[in-house]
């Protein structure tokens, strides 16, 4: 970590800004030969216009504001140099080759917020929390990023972690100095501590269902077969044309990918290919698309026709989805108000697609399954597979050493699972993780980051 590395920090593309971010021991040294001024000393987190001069011709590549954040105060903890330009790519590029030549390099994947950590600016779930915060795809989610950043998750292992490691202390005390076995009463007292720090582990891991809830959304597959109105519903649920609707049967040969949000829970929305027997090579693809997204997803919207009779094809898939997460949605009751079919074994919602009837009381039904009550409401929620899987190991871990007590074993067998836990949950915030782990979580960051 002792070179100077160098990125862009705003996202590729034509902008009014673009920001480009060096960190590093050598950044004044490198910003002073760009600006060709050997004396340039800038006042730390103070703006500062100056004009970025060709290495090569010596001509002005760019006026630019730049800012220097003095080490240990910036974010990765070294000297930091934002060089804000015009957003232009190729003068995005040249600043940034100009920078390689004078011997910075290209940041790797989320190099900015590993340095970060290195130097103790944060934790690991913190740096985590910038990666979730920029993937963030709701109000919510953004908002249990940012309790994350600001040190909630760590803030609650703290005190879990303490009080597990004064019950390591006396019986690794015991296990040195003790001869005999520990009183009754003291057993008992490190009997019930455990079981309140594993009460209390499995309590932060319960939050991991709303939690994920809130980060990765839903995954949802429109099916039904073909010229039932799966696009046009498609459409109305996103509130713009994003598919093709023609009277044509099958005419969506292929899945089409959408985002949106409901109150919150961002939804990946599927439209499929219609579900039947064809001999079109094209759509036949299109239909074993179809069945696999039926199986990935979380829940599926099996779409019926009002207007028509109920067909072997729909009996097919309604069949096939009963052991599904579903919801049948009778679409087209704009056109007939009777359904020309009866489905009275099967709860079902009705709507149109057209007039948009209906559409509440489905959105409502997507969601209401997956949905905790007062989710909003439920404090800092566990968000991470990461982190839930080390919760979950750690009370496994504690569980254990309570048996082992209750058996009367030594305490050098109990000491075991409860090193394990305390190395686990430090797994968490980064004390106890190997490089090898870092360098796995951090390649999930976003260059510049």
């Amino acid at each position: 970590m002792n070179d100077t590395i160098v990125a862009l920090a705003t996202p590729l593309g034509r902008s009014g800004i673009g920001v480009i971010r060096l960190s590093g021991d050598d950044s004044l040294e490198i910003i002073r030969r760009l600006v060709r001024d050997e004396k340039f000393t800038p006042k730390p987190r103070f703006a500062h216009l100056k004009k970025i001069f060709d290495l090569e011709s010596g001509e002005v590549l760019d006026e630019v504001i730049i800012t220097y954040f003095k080490s240990p105060q910036s974010f990765t903890g070294e000297d930091v140099i934002e060089i804000s330009c015009h957003g232009s790519p190729i003068i995005l590029r040249q600043i940034i080759d100009f920078c390689l030549k004078l011997d910075a390099r290209m940041a790797d994947a989320g190099e900015y917020s590993l340095r970060a950590l290195g130097n103790g600016q944060l934790n690991l779930s913190q740096a985590e929390a910038i990666r979730d915060l920029i993937d963030a795809q709701s109000i919510a989610s953004a908002r249990q990023s940012i309790r994350q950043l600001r040190g909630e998750l760590s803030n609650q292992l703290q005190p879990l972690k303490d009080e597990l490691l004064d019950v390591i202390v006396v019986l690794e005390s015991s296990l040195e100095f003790v001869e005999d076995d520990l009183p009754d009463f003291q057993n008992a007292n490190i009997k019930t501590k455990l079981s309140e720090i594993a009460e209390n582990v499995g309590k932060m891991a319960s939050t991991f269902q709303a939690g994920k809830l809130l980060r990765e959304g839903l995954k949802v597959a429109l099916v039904g077969r073909p010229n039932v109105g799966k696009s046009s519903l498609f459409n109305a649920l996103l509130g713009h044309e994003r598919a093709i609707v023609t009277e044509i049967a099958g005419t969506t040969r292929d899945q089409l990918h959408e985002k949106l949000v409901i109150k919150n829970i961002p939804i990946s929305l599927m439209d499929t290919a219609g579900l039947r027997e064809t001999l079109d090579t094209v759509e036949s693809i299109g239909v074993e698309r179809s069945k696999r997204a039926m199986a990935d997803a979380d829940l599926v919207i099996v779409i019926l026709d009002a207007s028509q009779d109920l067909t072997d094809e729909d009996r097919e898939i309604l069949d096939s989805t009963k052991d599904l997460s579903r919801i049948i949605a009778i679409n087209k009751v704009d056109i007939s108000e009777k359904f020309r079919f009866q489905i009275s074994d099967f709860k079902f919602i009705k709507i149109s697609a057209k007039t948009g009837e209906g559409l509440d009381d489905l959105q409502k039904a997507m969601i209401e399954p997956f949905h905790p009550q007062d989710i909003e409401n439920k404090g800092f929620l566990v968000s991470d597979a990461r982190h839930n899987d080390l919760l979950l190991r750690s009370k496994t871990e504690i569980e254990t050493s309570i048996n082992l007590l209750d058996q009367k074993m030594s305490e050098e067998i109990v000491l075991i699972g409860l090193h394990n836990a305390i190395r686990f949950l430090g797994q968490i915030t980064g004390e106890t993780t190997t490089e090898d782990m870092l360098a796995l979580i951090f390649s999930t960051f976003c260059i510049g980051k």
